[in-house]
């Protein structure tokens, strides 16, 4: 069975039992900053209304699973903010996501991320691998959420993503959890990475996003720590250590490749 269908037979059936609805977006983060225009005419909100009646085959209509997470620049790790995806998944090996700087109809798009697993990461190029960041710490840690959805239907989302990798390219600074970011797109895009140390991620950043989304990483953290035992070693897990001016610390189960899960040390 897909994972999307396993989703939505999840969905449907705490939905038959009474549960709470699915799409409940909680706290909706504000975008930053609002680009410079004029406001829509009458024109362009007509053809709008025309186009959703009529143009009823977008591709932007599976980006179904939405997922609330975290990304610092791989060039400069302390330039970081919260992403928001909202992906489609394709089939059991590859997903793609277009980004957002929030979760509410006014937000921002700002990037692009692909993701894949960890089989069709062993066929890539040597000189492509190091695009594409690691997600068992950003699960493990309990930062990655698909806030809204049933609690068994999230661990069984991020049980099928462990192991996997991310390919992601902001377009568009919009701002950062230390500063505002740009009114328009500007520069070339920029690699993302993810974060796989305690203490790489800015004080406050997490825990402002669990506020407003009404989540809470730390318990999340604790609810998958029995997803620990499927990590395998990734490579890039390393990428960004020493890069931060806070001391950090390794997380359970999250290991570079070519280093011992007990040991820490170099095999």
């Amino acid at each position: 069975m897909s994972f999307r269908r396993m989703l939505r037979r999840s969905l449907a059936l705490f939905v038959a039992g009474g549960f709470v609805p699915l799409v409940v977006p909680a706290g909706a983060a504000e975008p930053s900053p609002e680009p410079p225009g004029e406001e829509k005419s009458a024109k362009t909100t007509v053809l709008e209304a025309g186009a959703r009646m009529l143009q009823g085959n977008s591709p932007l209509a599976p980006m179904d699973i939405h997922l609330s997470g975290f990304h610092p620049l791989k060039d400069d790790p302390e330039h970081q903010m919260e992403a928001h995806h909202f992906c489609h998944q394709v089939n059991e090996d590859f997903a793609q996501c277009v980004l957002f700087d929030g979760n509410e109809t006014g937000a921002n798009l700002n990037g692009v991320e692909y993701i894949i697993s960890a089989k069709l990461f062993e066929t890539l190029p040597d000189d492509e691998k190091p695009l594409w960041h690691p997600h068992n710490g950003e699960i493990l840690s309990g930062q990655l959420m698909a806030p809204g959805i049933p609690e068994a239907a999230e661990k069984a989302l991020m049980k099928g993503k462990m192991n996997s990798y991310g390919k992601t390219w902001h377009v568009w600074n919009t701002g950062t959890h230390s500063g505002a970011g740009d009114s328009l797109p500007l520069g070339p895009p920029r690699l993302a990475w993810s974060f796989n140390r305690d203490g790489e991620a800015q004080p406050g950043l997490v825990e402002q996003r669990d506020r407003r989304l009404e989540v809470d990483s730390a318990a999340k953290r604790r609810e998958r720590a029995e997803l620990q035992p499927l990590a395998r070693p990734q490579a890039g897990v390393d990428a960004l250590k020493g890069r931060f001016p806070r001391p950090t610390s390794p997380l359970p189960g999250v290991v570079e490749r070519g280093e011992s899960s007990e040991t820490g040390r170099h095999e």
